[in-house]
């Protein structure tokens, strides 16, 4: 985590001071990391991938199982 810190120099006004604090900011990157990672996600372990694949061949399994039964009619696709 990068710390900015800025001290108010003489007879600096507020103003400037944010004004020179929110340039360092920008300068340093902060901002824009910050917004990369926020919907950042971890990949998945493999583990957990497997399972999730395993779940999905299933569920086709039994959806495919059930149309050839008539126990489960045919969705039309969706047009866009």
């Amino acid at each position: 985590m990068i710390l900015i810190q800025v001290t108010k120099s003489g007879s600096e006004s507020p103003t400037g001071l944010i004004r020179r604090f929110s340039k360092r900011v920008q300068e340093s990157g902060v901002i824009r990391k910050a917004k990369s990672l926020r919907y950042n996600q971890r990949k998945l372990s493999e583990y957990k991938r497997k399972v999730a694949a395993l779940k999905r061949l299933d569920n086709r399994q039994k959806t495919e199982k059930l149309k050839k039964l008539g126990k489960l009619k045919d969705a039309p696709r969706k047009r866009f």
